[in-house]
């Protein structure tokens, strides 16, 4: 049974996960690492979840404001051995719902074409594909996604 606790990024158990997804996201990302993981600092992110499976933290996600009406989903991870088992959309759930109870309209995201498992979440999650915006515009690996909350 998954239980959601939110917290934020001072959470041990958040940075532990961070710590494994920025090291997945290396392989993934190769030598363009550097560049995403410069957008990637967990420092002002006062919403974040982890997930645990009996005791053990299985996952994270955060989101942190994008403009007034907007959230950006960041830090999506789970473990390997607990993928596939609805984990990813749970937590998603989660962050659309805490994001919903802070006023916001809208989620937006930014995920690689090196992540397959993601790709296919946000589509099933209701995401829709954007222009890649801000720092993404023009980057040939990163797929932008967008969900309204309301």
């Amino acid at each position: 049974m998954l239980t959601i606790i939110r917290t934020d990024s001072a959470d041990p158990h958040f940075q532990d996960l961070v710590r494994l997804l920025d090291a997945d996201l290396a392989i993934r990302d190769g030598d363009d690492h550097a560049f995403y993981a410069q957008f990637n600092t967990t420092s002002k992110i006062r919403h974040a979840l982890v997930g645990y499976v009996e005791d053990l933290p299985v996952a994270c996600g955060a989101i942190r404001p994008f403009d007034d009406q907007t959230v950006e989903v960041k830090r999506m991870y789970t473990l390997p051995d607990h993928r596939k088992k609805g984990i990813a959309s749970a937590m998603l759930a989660e962050l659309e719902q805490w994001a919903a109870e802070l006023g916001m309209k809208r989620c937006v995201l930014e995920t690689g074409k090196n992540q397959p498992e993601a790709l296919a979440m946000y589509d099933r999650s209701g995401y829709q594909v954007i222009p890649n915006y801000g720092q993404y515009a023009g980057v040939s690996n990163s797929v932008c996604f967008e969900k309204s909350l309301s």
